[in-house]
């Protein structure tokens, strides 16, 4: 029997495959923070200061640094009248959503462009090797937890309309993880078939996430039929037998081990070789 006080649980957060923002320019970067300390360092150089540029001229949603033509977007949409509309890079900043003096602004050689165009690994590894610095250092912190669940292959500026379910729902858990520090109260939080897309050696990254935010009072719940997380769960309610019209019983509730044992549950036969 698993248990446990209600009363000690202060939130829940409810992380879905919904997309991570609604506007066109929401990207992993946005959504997790760390493009303010990114534009806050751009507004730091030398360059920047002897222009007067402010946080905001390195932003893609207002006027100032933006390219105006595309205002930011770096795509002119063409509207085709019995066709789906047509997107084209933008011919004034050739993708690159800025105007071509806030590109020369640099750190160690990067524009900014240059870094939403990084990967979260890579971006990463830039940012740590100059930690001389203490915003650099501040926004390598802030990527790493993309990193442990197994993003690290994303584009820093990738439009969030092209991340699939399982991508958007583990920028949220890492969102998660970036605040979720001891002064936190404890959440319940539930997620709904995380592994969705993800490659078989990223799932111990996920897991490990997941130990995360256990070790630091939280409790989670998984909707998953990944046998490499149901093997590590604590508690299992199996839902069968069948699907459909044929689901939604209650065939089982327990521990892994006792779970292999149950010959009515199809999830014990297929967990059982991955506890032997």
């Amino acid at each position: 029997m698993i248990s446990g006080d209600l009363k000690k649980i202060s939130a829940i957060e409810y992380v879905d495959q919904n997309p991570i923002g609604k506007s066109s320019r929401s990207n992993p970067v946005t959504y997790i923070k760390a493009y303010d300390e990114i534009r806050n360092l751009y507004a730091d150089q030398q360059m920047s200061k002897v222009r007067g540029y402010k946080p905001s001229h390195f932003s893609f949603n207002v006027d100032g640094g933006r390219c105006e033509v595309c205002e930011g977007e770096g795509k002119i949409t063409v509207e085709m009248q019995f066709m789906a509309d047509v997107q084209l890079t933008c011919e004034a900043c050739n993708g690159k959503r800025f105007k071509a003096e806030t590109l020369e602004v640099n750190f160690h050689g990067k524009n900014v462009t240059d870094i939403l165009e990084m990967t979260i690994d890579d971006a990463i590894d830039f940012f740590a090797s100059h930690s001389d610095n203490k915003t650099s250092k501040k926004i390598a912190d802030k990527l790493a937890p993309l990193k442990e669940v197994g993003l690290g292959y994303v584009q820093l500026g990738q439009a969030s309309s092209t991340l699939s379910g399982g991508e958007a729902q583990r920028i949220k858990l890492a969102t998660f993880l970036g605040i979720a520090n001891s002064s936190v109260s404890p959440t319940l939080f539930i997620f709904d078939e995380p592994t969705t897309g993800l490659h078989f050696h990223d799932i111990q990254k996920l897991l490990k996430s997941f130990n995360a935010l256990l070790e630091k009072g939280h409790s989670i719940v998984v909707i998953e039929h990944n046998l490499e997380v149901i093997k590590c769960a604590d508690w299992i309610i199996d839902l069968g037998p069948e699907g459909g019209d044929q689901g939604g019983n209650i065939v089982f509730e327990g521990i892994p081990e006792e779970l292999v044992k149950n010959k009515k549950s199809f999830t014990g036969k297929y967990l059982k070789e991955k506890l032997s």
